[in-house]
């Protein structure tokens, strides 16, 4: 790949054969995103940000590390057929693989140039048109432009560094499922039962702080007196009694045994109902309390360490959602559940969830719980905007700041996913119903019990509260955005290395790139 100086000269004393004297190149260059071929790289690149409406220099900037990085993007452009919009909304690691090393176009042009020489070649004519740099008395002064063209720079930087801190955590627990398969492949059976060994031992350790939560009455009075949740379980069983007369339920996490109870009334022969924590005691009492102990089983422990005293169930019920569904949720042991003890053709309740965001225009929040950082009785303060946007908030959301439309993102089926669904990487597009500043994005999901009396509800902002409420991902700068104008963006959430019940989301919208930690 040639390398050239600022002037477009080549740096290498034995490459000037290469290049025209002027150092410019006279290439004919086909254009990355249609048919057409230009005379030069710099026609080539001012063809592709008049006609095209894309700065490609500017996306090299923000998204490009290293020659090999710059390498896999113009081959996966070509290999893709990519337009510019569509380039925009994806993440880096949807082109950043090896397979796009290899060349699509037999002696690309494109591929013969280092990424500093493609942004040299506009920069340098920016500077003869536009940059103005004035010295004086060893002072520099700089234009409007270069002020600005610096913060964004600041802040490329900055989404980079998050991103390299997300990338870290994933490619750390990446490393440790591939030492676990090497010492499974190499040890055999053996390892197999130290695995068991370690989850019987170690997992209670890890969840002990989740289930001791669950030990205090005020979370169970809050979802309890949660009207939407409490009463869309109590109309799936009881709308749809004769599905489950006469049946064994198995309830994961029951709690007080609300849930279980309800199963009860609904006609289940037999209900086994299991929790960790030590509101099992007192589920024991209010089972006795309602007279319901010859049909409602209880059992303290984790679901995968304890017997159950049946191989197979008929039906499988759980409140199992957390925070944006996935945060601190118990969806892993309803899969256990399900993969274990549901009966071929088995109901599951619910059986279908999804998770939608929408945007929100909150300026007062923004001033408020962000930019208040700025100056706090006249001190800076800066610093602790990081920790605030770190971690998203919950709260119920006002409905007149909420300036897009809604998107889902992604949606789960319960008979089919496994515990790998909570990682995935969702594009999304938002239309502006109202020009203003985007300064958050708001996430929420829905729950589906899919019946001959189907139930349905919503921790939506338009819908009534839940004690979910809304997770809302504060952005460190608002995006000025203008009615009509179509948003796109992509949300990548992961499970969190070092907590099973954490999840890191990452959100890519316009040049802007944050990534939140829900731990």
């Amino acid at each position: 790949m040639a390398k050239l100086g600022c002037n477009g000269m080549s740096s290498d004393s034995d490459s000037g054969d290469d290049w025209e004297e002027n150092g410019e190149d006279h290439h004919d260059i086909l254009c990355l995103f249609c048919t057409e071929t230009v005379n030069g790289f710099p026609s080539a690149m001012h063809h592709i940000e008049t006609l095209h409406k894309f700065d490609l220099c500017d996306f090299i900037r923000k998204h490009i590390h290293d020659t090999y990085s710059y390498i896999k993007l113009i081959n996966f452009v070509r290999r893709k057929d990519i337009l510019p919009e569509q380039l925009s909304m994806l993440g880096i690691e949807v082109w950043d693989k090896d397979e796009y090393l290899r060349p699509v176009v037999e002696d690309d042009p494109w591929l013969m140039y280092d990424i500093e020489d493609l942004i040299n070649i506009k920069d340098v004519g920016e500077e003869n048109e536009e940059r103005q740099i004035h010295e004086s008395n060893s002072s520099v002064i700089l234009s409007q432009m270069q002020y600005e063209d610096m913060k964004r720079t600041i802040r490329s930087l900055k989404s980079q560094l998050k991103e390299s801190e997300t990338t870290c955590f994933l490619v750390k627990q990446q490393m440790e499922e591939m030492k676990e398969k090497a010492q499974k492949l190499i040890l055999g059976d053996d390892l197999d039962e130290k695995e068991n060994a370690l989850i019987n031992t170690h997992n209670p350790n890890v969840d002990k702080g989740y289930f001791n939560t669950y030990s205090h009455f005020a979370i169970h009075h809050e979802m309890l007196s949660d009207k939407v949740r409490t009463e869309s379980y109590r109309d799936a069983l009881l709308t749809n009694s004769n599905k489950f007369h006469d049946c064994v339920m198995l309830d994961v996490g029951c709690g007080t045994g609300i849930l279980s109870m309800f199963a009860a009334k609904s006609g289940c022969r037999k209900v086994i109902s299991v929790d960790q924590s030590d509101m099992i005691y007192h589920a024991m009492d209010i089972v006795r309390e309602n007279n319901l102990s010859d049909v409602i089983t209880l059992k303290r422990g984790r679901l995968e360490d304890i017997s159950i005293g049946v191989e197979q169930v008929d039906a499988i019920i759980s409140e199992w959602m957390g925070y944006f569904l996935l945060f601190e949720g118990m969806l892993n042991t309803v899969i256990y559940a399900r993969d274990h003890f549901l009966t071929p053709g088995g109901t599951i309740l619910p059986n279908r969830c999804t998770i939608s965001i929408v945007g929100s225009g909150d300026t007062k929040r923004y001033i408020e719980l962000v930019d208040y950082w700025s100056n706090v009785y006249g001190f800076k303060m800066s610093c602790m905007k990081a920790e605030v946007l770190r971690e998203p908030s919950i709260e119920i959301c006002n409905v007149d700041e909420l300036i897009t439309s809604t998107a889902e993102i992604q949606a789960f089926d319960l008979y089919k996913v496994t515990t790998d669904c909570v990682n995935f990487s969702s594009p999304f597009t938002l239309n502006v119903k109202k020009t203003g500043s985007l300064t958050a994005i708001i996430g929420y999901f829905d729950i589906f019990f899919d019946l001959e009396n189907p139930v349905h509800f919503s921790t939506s902002p338009y819908s009534t509260p839940t004690h979910w409420k809304q997770t809302v991902f504060s952005l460190s700068e608002p995006i000025s955005i203008t009615e009509g104008e179509v948003i796109n963006g992509t949300l990548v959430c992961r499970r969190h290395c070092k907590d099973i019940r954490g999840l890191i989301v990452v959100i890519h919208i316009k040049n802007f790139s944050q990534t939140y930690f829900l731990d």
